[in-house]
């Protein structure tokens, strides 16, 4: 086995997600001319969220006369800080993207299901935030082409960005519109995009000869549509379990988690390095990203460091969500949204790009209601 082929099976068996986008890049000959060449169109700058400047309040300045007392110094002890592994960053935040295109092509394509990832390479530790697509959000860009017209569905903002409607002028398409919109909505701070159809999420699970998902009870078996007991799936079979909407939409996110956790467990089986032709041939000219090569490589390294209780999937609380159906003029017709404060999701956001929430935990359902799935 190549030392090329370790990293990409190390990637793969944490990063299922983004290595969809990256694995291919491992097939050309020169990789340190192109290490840090970036595979895509990168991101426009977006304003940065930075805390306002501390002005003290009066009541919070000690005084005596005339004379304002000189707050309290403090030294930084010998201790050193806490360095990031692999030669990453500190933080790498990465927009993860499903498009619905069952082609190769990217002209088109709603974002079927849209993840915000937590790349922690101190502590180190990874977090997917599930963005739910049926949110009213402003759309950066799109006004003049629709008419004034600046709200649509949260999955519509990768479908306006792409060449087939290119309502705004930036190479990073889809993925920088969908990411400005985060960001103007929610403040959420994308370094970096991948995005991939669904033919090679189909393609991926066929090369590695499906995924195996143990069910374990009747009302897991509701849910995912599966008997329970063991199950094996194809590529085809493991594309209807994401898209099942039985259950509404956080169901299907739960879903899609289930079967991200799956495949990472069947990556890392040895054999897998059987399949990597298989893989790098799935993945040519069917993705999309702004990450480097190098970078790829500092995700590998990270894989080999992370304790599984530290690869986590989460959702908002599931009780801030009520459907309801707003006018779109676009469609001339009422259509299905969530009514939820974007206040609050901000808060969220904010928190969970701090790397405050949510905390590790072995249950799969918390008080708050909102999901979290731990890869074993």
């Amino acid at each position: 086995m190549t030392r090329t082929q370790k990293n990409i099976i190390l990637f793969l068996s944490v990063f299922t997600p983004a290595l969809l986008v990256g694995v291919g890049v491992y097939a050309f000959q020169s990789y340190q001319s192109f290490a840090a060449q970036p595979l895509g169109p990168v991101l426009p700058l977006t304003p940065a969220s930075l805390p306002p400047t501390w002005t003290p309040a009066p009541a919070s300045i000690a005084q005596t006369g005339d004379v304002t007392l000189i707050p309290t110094l403090s030294f930084a002890t010998s201790t050193p800080a806490p360095r990031a592994i692999c030669g990453g960053p500190d933080i790498m935040n990465i927009v993860l993207i499903g498009a619905d295109t069952r082609i190769d092509s990217y002209l088109y394509g709603l974002g079927d299901a849209i993840r915000l990832m937590r790349v922690d390479f101190i502590t180190p530790k990874v977090s997917v935030l599930e963005f739910p697509r049926d949110l009213w959000v402003e759309i950066p860009h799109i006004a003049d082409d629709l008419n004034g017209q600046d709200h649509e569905k949260l999955n519509q903002a990768y479908l306006y960005g792409q060449p087939g409607f290119a309502y705004w002028d930036d190479p990073s398409a889809g993925p920088g519109l969908l990411s400005l919109t985060l960001n103007l909505n929610f403040g959420a701070q994308v370094d970096h995009y991948a995005a991939i159809n669904m033919r090679t999420f189909v393609n991926v699970v066929n090369a590695v000869d499906g995924i195996d998902i143990d069910v374990p009870d009747e009302s897991t078996s509701k849910i995912l549509s599966l008997p329970v007991g063991e199950n094996h799936l194809n590529g085809d079979d493991a594309l209807k379990i994401v898209r099942n909407r039985k259950n509404g939409t956080f169901g299907r996110a739960d879903n899609q988690n289930i079967v991200l956790c799956a495949l990472r467990k069947k990556l890392t089986n040895p054999k897998v390095v059987t399949k990597i032709p298989g893989l790098i041939r799935s993945f040519q000219d069917n993705i999309l990203t702004d990450l480097t090569p190098a970078q790829l490589g500092q995700l590998a390294c990270l894989g080999t460091k992370l304790p599984p209780e530290n690869i986590l999937f989460t959702s908002f609380p599931q009780e801030l969500f009520t459907l309801t159906r707003v006018l779109d003029p676009v469609f001339e017709k009422k259509v299905s949204v969530w009514d939820v404060d974007f206040n609050t999701l901000s808060d969220y956001v904010a928190r969970f790009q701090a790397g405050t929430w949510p905390e590790p935990r072995p249950a799969v359902e918390t008080a708050d209601q909102e999901t979290e799935i731990i890869c074993q």
